[in-house]
Protein backbone atom coordinates (compact mmCIF):
# COMPACT_ATOMS: atom_id res chain seq x y z
CA UNK A 1 0.00 0.00 0.00
CA UNK A 2 2.61 2.59 1.08
CA UNK A 3 5.56 0.87 -1.25
CA UNK A 4 4.33 0.44 -4.77
CA UNK A 5 3.20 3.94 -5.21
CA UNK A 6 6.75 5.26 -4.17
CA UNK A 7 8.22 2.48 -6.74
CA UNK A 8 5.79 3.56 -9.12
CA UNK A 9 7.12 7.44 -8.56
CA UNK A 10 10.67 6.23 -8.71
CA UNK A 11 9.94 4.77 -12.10
CA UNK A 12 8.79 8.46 -13.42
CA UNK A 13 11.04 10.48 -11.93
CA UNK A 14 14.32 8.79 -12.71
CA UNK A 15 14.17 9.12 -16.39
CA UNK A 16 13.02 12.72 -15.87
CA UNK A 17 9.70 12.40 -17.90
CA UNK A 18 8.02 14.93 -18.94
CA UNK A 19 4.68 12.88 -19.71
CA UNK A 20 3.61 9.54 -18.32
CA UNK A 21 0.84 7.90 -20.40
CA UNK A 22 -1.76 7.21 -17.53
CA UNK A 23 -5.27 6.08 -17.19
CA UNK A 24 -7.26 8.08 -15.06
CA UNK A 25 -7.23 5.43 -12.10
CA UNK A 26 -3.82 6.09 -11.84
CA UNK A 27 -3.99 9.99 -12.17
CA UNK A 28 -3.15 10.05 -7.93
CA UNK A 29 0.26 7.83 -8.42
CA UNK A 30 1.11 10.77 -10.80
CA UNK A 31 0.16 13.49 -8.16
CA UNK A 32 2.63 12.11 -5.74
CA UNK A 33 5.57 11.90 -7.81
CA UNK A 34 4.73 15.54 -8.56
CA UNK A 35 4.87 15.99 -5.05
CA UNK A 36 7.54 14.30 -4.39
CA UNK A 37 9.55 15.95 -7.30
CA UNK A 38 8.45 19.04 -5.58
CA UNK A 39 9.59 18.58 -1.96
CA UNK A 40 13.11 16.95 -3.23
CA UNK A 41 13.59 20.22 -5.11
CA UNK A 42 12.28 22.03 -2.35
CA UNK A 43 14.17 20.82 -0.05
CA UNK A 44 17.41 21.04 -2.19
CA UNK A 45 16.81 24.47 -3.43
CA UNK A 46 17.35 23.18 -7.07
CA UNK A 47 14.54 22.44 -9.91
CA UNK A 48 16.14 18.96 -10.72
CA UNK A 49 13.27 17.02 -11.19
CA UNK A 50 11.06 17.59 -13.88
CA UNK A 51 7.06 17.52 -12.36
CA UNK A 52 5.91 14.49 -14.82
CA UNK A 53 2.50 15.74 -16.32
CA UNK A 54 -0.33 12.71 -17.44
CA UNK A 55 -0.72 11.87 -21.45
CA UNK A 56 -3.96 10.31 -21.42
CA UNK A 57 -6.28 8.82 -24.40
CA UNK A 58 -9.20 10.16 -26.14
CA UNK A 59 -10.85 7.41 -23.77
CA UNK A 60 -8.98 7.87 -20.49
CA UNK A 61 -11.21 5.80 -18.68
CA UNK A 62 -13.48 2.49 -19.80
CA UNK A 63 -15.73 0.52 -17.22
CA UNK A 64 -16.32 -2.91 -16.86
CA UNK A 65 -18.70 -4.80 -19.21
CA UNK A 66 -20.10 -6.21 -16.37
CA UNK A 67 -20.66 -3.68 -14.16
CA UNK A 68 -20.48 -0.42 -15.88
CA UNK A 69 -20.18 1.50 -12.88
CA UNK A 70 -17.00 0.43 -12.22
CA UNK A 71 -13.84 0.51 -13.69
CA UNK A 72 -12.61 -2.35 -15.89
CA UNK A 73 -10.26 -4.04 -13.87
CA UNK A 74 -8.88 -7.75 -14.12
CA UNK A 75 -8.42 -7.95 -10.33
CA UNK A 76 -12.68 -8.00 -9.97
CA UNK A 77 -12.74 -11.06 -12.10
CA UNK A 78 -12.40 -12.23 -15.84
CA UNK A 79 -15.97 -10.82 -17.30
CA UNK A 80 -15.18 -7.49 -15.89
CA UNK A 81 -12.35 -7.07 -18.37
CA UNK A 82 -11.67 -7.98 -22.34
CA UNK A 83 -8.34 -9.88 -22.26
CA UNK A 84 -6.38 -7.93 -25.34
CA UNK A 85 -4.36 -11.93 -26.31
CA UNK A 86 -7.71 -13.36 -25.42
CA UNK A 87 -9.59 -15.66 -27.76
CA UNK A 88 -11.85 -14.38 -30.59
CA UNK A 89 -15.12 -16.17 -29.17
CA UNK A 90 -14.52 -15.46 -25.28
CA UNK A 91 -14.72 -11.92 -26.54
CA UNK A 92 -17.52 -11.59 -28.55
CA UNK A 93 -19.03 -13.37 -26.29
CA UNK A 94 -18.32 -11.14 -23.61
CA UNK A 95 -19.23 -8.37 -25.34
CA UNK A 96 -22.33 -10.00 -26.40
CA UNK A 97 -23.30 -10.21 -22.33
CA UNK A 98 -22.49 -6.75 -21.47
CA UNK A 99 -24.90 -5.17 -19.39
CA UNK A 100 -26.55 -2.09 -21.07
CA UNK A 101 -28.87 -0.77 -18.07
CA UNK A 102 -28.32 -0.84 -14.79
CA UNK A 103 -31.89 0.84 -14.34
CA UNK A 104 -30.33 3.56 -12.69
CA UNK A 105 -30.50 5.83 -15.54
CA UNK A 106 -33.00 9.19 -15.43
CA UNK A 107 -34.76 10.22 -18.52
CA UNK A 108 -32.78 11.82 -21.11
CA UNK A 109 -29.77 10.54 -20.29
CA UNK A 110 -27.50 7.65 -21.74
CA UNK A 111 -27.40 4.44 -19.62
CA UNK A 112 -23.44 3.95 -18.46
CA UNK A 113 -23.37 0.53 -20.22
CA UNK A 114 -24.72 1.69 -23.30
CA UNK A 115 -22.68 4.48 -23.05
CA UNK A 116 -19.04 2.17 -22.02
CA UNK A 117 -20.28 0.64 -25.56
CA UNK A 118 -19.91 3.68 -27.14
CA UNK A 119 -16.65 4.52 -25.53
CA UNK A 120 -15.08 1.27 -26.33
CA UNK A 121 -16.27 1.69 -30.04
CA UNK A 122 -14.73 5.21 -30.25
CA UNK A 123 -11.34 3.97 -28.54
CA UNK A 124 -11.04 1.11 -31.26
CA UNK A 125 -11.18 3.69 -33.83
CA UNK A 126 -14.35 2.59 -35.62
CA UNK A 127 -15.82 5.80 -35.87
CA UNK A 128 -18.55 5.35 -38.84
CA UNK A 129 -20.29 2.50 -37.18
CA UNK A 130 -19.84 5.07 -33.71
CA UNK A 131 -21.16 7.93 -35.65
CA UNK A 132 -24.04 5.80 -37.56
CA UNK A 133 -25.27 4.09 -34.44
CA UNK A 134 -25.30 6.79 -32.51
CA UNK A 135 -27.70 8.69 -34.79
CA UNK A 136 -29.73 5.35 -34.43
CA UNK A 137 -29.25 6.10 -30.52
CA UNK A 138 -30.41 9.47 -30.90
CA UNK A 139 -33.39 8.64 -32.79
CA UNK A 140 -34.71 6.14 -30.68
CA UNK A 141 -33.74 3.40 -33.26
CA UNK A 142 -30.69 2.27 -31.61
CA UNK A 143 -30.85 -2.10 -31.07
CA UNK A 144 -28.54 -3.15 -28.21
CA UNK A 145 -27.63 -6.29 -30.45
CA UNK A 146 -26.52 -3.83 -33.25
CA UNK A 147 -24.28 -2.06 -31.21
CA UNK A 148 -22.80 -5.12 -29.44
CA UNK A 149 -22.02 -6.58 -32.77
CA UNK A 150 -20.37 -3.40 -34.08
CA UNK A 151 -18.31 -3.24 -30.62
CA UNK A 152 -17.21 -6.93 -30.73
CA UNK A 153 -16.01 -6.27 -34.36
CA UNK A 154 -14.24 -3.52 -33.71
CA UNK A 155 -12.26 -5.02 -30.33
CA UNK A 156 -11.68 -8.11 -32.61
CA UNK A 157 -10.10 -6.30 -35.37
CA UNK A 158 -8.47 -4.19 -33.11
CA UNK A 159 -6.75 -7.11 -31.25
CA UNK A 160 -6.07 -9.42 -33.62
CA UNK A 161 -2.59 -7.93 -34.99
CA UNK A 162 -2.12 -7.51 -31.32
CA UNK A 163 -2.09 -11.66 -30.73
CA UNK A 164 -0.40 -12.23 -34.52
CA UNK A 165 2.48 -10.16 -33.11
CA UNK A 166 2.52 -11.63 -29.76
CA UNK A 167 2.71 -15.42 -31.18
CA UNK A 168 5.22 -13.60 -33.62
CA UNK A 169 7.16 -12.26 -30.59
CA UNK A 170 6.63 -16.00 -28.32
CA UNK A 171 8.24 -17.97 -31.65
CA UNK A 172 11.61 -15.88 -31.22
CA UNK A 173 12.19 -15.59 -27.52
CA UNK A 174 16.08 -15.22 -27.98
CA UNK A 175 15.58 -11.95 -29.82
CA UNK A 176 13.40 -10.78 -27.56
CA UNK A 177 15.28 -11.49 -24.65
CA UNK A 178 18.42 -9.59 -26.58
CA UNK A 179 16.58 -6.62 -27.37
CA UNK A 180 15.11 -6.30 -23.83
CA UNK A 181 18.70 -6.82 -22.51
CA UNK A 182 20.25 -4.12 -24.60
CA UNK A 183 17.34 -1.43 -24.20
CA UNK A 184 18.01 -2.31 -20.13
CA UNK A 185 21.56 -1.43 -20.80
CA UNK A 186 20.43 1.78 -21.87
CA UNK A 187 18.45 2.90 -19.67
CA UNK A 188 20.43 1.79 -16.77
CA UNK A 189 22.89 4.15 -17.27
CA UNK A 190 20.35 7.44 -17.29
CA UNK A 191 19.12 5.66 -14.36
CA UNK A 192 22.64 5.94 -13.15
CA UNK A 193 23.36 9.59 -13.97
CA UNK A 194 20.43 10.46 -11.97
CA UNK A 195 21.93 8.30 -8.92
CA UNK A 196 25.17 10.24 -9.52
CA UNK A 197 23.40 13.69 -9.56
Amino acid sequence: LFIYPVLQAADMLIYHADYVPVGKGQEQHLELSRNIAQRFNYQFGKDYFIHPEPLFTETPKILSPADPTRKMSKSLGEKHYINLFGEEDRIRKQIKSAVTDTGETKAGEMSAGVSNLFELLRACGNMPAHDALMADYQSAALRYSDLKQAVADAVVALINPLRDRLAELNADKRAVKSQIQDSSAEIRKRAQQTMRE
